[in-house]
């Protein structure tokens, strides 16, 4: 009698899928609770002593925020620096600043931001990624869209636009007027603010090479 292959033995595939399941599941369980320390949001408390998490608390609108090259890992990563006004205040408390970002997360959601735009990898590419929008050395002092808002600050300008976008062409793509309040500015303003302190392996890539970006400058 002929001596059967192990490759065409159903016992042996059947035990390696067996293997194969069994590894795949526990790595998938390791993998889970090694994430969720990782993108558990921090509180204010970190913030005060200096630890750094890879997703702030929501009072990291209180400071002033940088993209600086981290040469270990080859690629740019937000720096949490020291305290600078938001609208007028650097002293946004926990609650309020949780509100706020609450209600710029339900903005972008209810205005279909993701429609036309990519949020944390998320969206379209039909008009610019806003993960590091906060960053964009446009929106800076003596930047192209501060100017263009005559706002004197980085956040009021941003709220300007948003509010009234057909007044500032900016792009052959125009963004449509959707009818945000001030309120709701202000709370999206804020979003985007966070959004950029979060840690994203250097995500959206070559973003960093705008001029002005990295450092803050």
């Amino acid at each position: 009698m002929a001596k059967k292959s192990v490759w065409s033995d159903n016992r042996f595939w059947q035990r390696s899928a067996a293997w194969i399941t069994g590894f795949a599941s526990i790595l998938l369980i390791w993998l889970t609770f090694d994430t969720i320390p990782q993108i558990t949001m921090g509180n204010d408390a970190d913030l005060q002593s200096g630890v750094t998490k890879r997703v702030p608390g929501p009072t990291v609108i209180n400071y002033k925020i940088t993209y600086e090259m981290d040469k270990k890992r080859g690629h740019e990563i937000p720096v949490i620096g020291e305290k600078e006004k938001f609208f007028g205040r650097d002293d946004w408390s926990e609650e309020e600043a949780a509100a706020l970002l609450h209600l710029g997360k339900l903005g972008s959601q209810a205005k279909n931001c993701m429609n036309c735009h990519t949020l944390l990898g998320n969206g379209a590419y039909y008009a610019p990624d806003l993960t590091k929008s906060w960053l964009d050395p446009a929106w800076q002092a003596n930047g192209s869209m501060q100017a263009m808002t005559g706002k004197s600050t980085k956040e009021e300008a941003m709220a300007e636009f948003l509010q009234h976008p057909s007044q500032y062409p900016t792009h052959a793509r125009m963004m449509p007027n959707l009818g945000i309040t001030a309120e709701e500015a202000k709370g999206l303003v804020a979003f985007l603010k966070h959004m950029s302190s979060i840690d994203t392996n250097g995500f959206p890539r070559n973003f960093g090479k705008i001029q002005g970006a990295v450092n803050g400058k």
